[in-house]
């Protein structure tokens, strides 16, 4: 052994010369491991962040947004109401004048006599007025004061489809029924009951939709 080989390293480590051998630190193999994990997890959390952040500020999940503010809007509320059905006359309180503006005889009388059985007044009976006879083509028409549009119209009008409305100057509840040329018959007595009923049904309002 030389004099310059240190203790206790013989061997391959013989030192014969100024050459001397690098002596390295075992390496710690289980800290790198750790280190590169840590630094995973670091990056991975980072792109998370950012991808939030990008979300955030370009409208993200605009789906998720509306569902949140539809349901803050979308509060419970109460069952629809039902608003009160209009203030329609019953067929008793309206008189009705039935007038045949038709060459066909007999049309008014027999009109007449079927809507008194179905509980209206009657009033005068006979042929139409000069400025109506043989002028109505279609199946009759009712006439009246302004009012009766929204009372005593609609209730006659259960009674015979397709009738055309007009107004006169009238200060008299009466109104005016005028058999025009298509006029064939009343409506059968179960529809008018029925259209009657509907009439004065109130309709619910419709419910609020979230």
């Amino acid at each position: 052994m030389s004099m310059l080989t240190p203790p206790g390293m013989g061997g391959k480590y013989r030192i014969t010369g100024d050459v001397y051998p690098r002596m390295r630190r075992p390496r710690r193999r289980g800290r790198i491991v750790l280190a590169s994990l840590a630094a995973v997890v670091v990056l991975g959390a980072a792109g998370w962040g950012t991808m939030q952040l990008i979300d955030v500020f370009s409208g993200g999940d605009d789906t998720a947004t509306a569902a949140a503010r539809s349901g803050a809007d979308c509060k419970p509320v109460a069952k629809p109401t039902v608003p009160p059905a209009a203030a329609f006359p019953k067929p008793a309180q309206i008189t009705v004048n039935v007038y045949n503006a038709t060459p066909r005889g007999g049309l008014a009388k027999a009109t007449a006599d079927e809507l008194k059985k179905r509980g209206f007044a009657i009033g005068k009976v006979g042929n139409a007025p000069a400025a109506y006879d043989k002028k109505v083509p279609g199946a009759a028409i009712l006439l009246g004061a302004p009012g009766a549009a929204k009372g005593a119209f609609p209730v006659l009008g259960t009674q015979l489809k397709g009738a055309a409305t007009k107004t006169d100057t009238r200060a008299t509840p009466d109104v005016d029924l005028i058999i025009g040329t298509a006029f064939k018959t009343l409506d059968p007595k179960t529809t008018a009951d029925a259209a009657l009923v509907a009439l004065n049904t109130p309709k619910a309002a419709p419910a609020k939709k979230c």
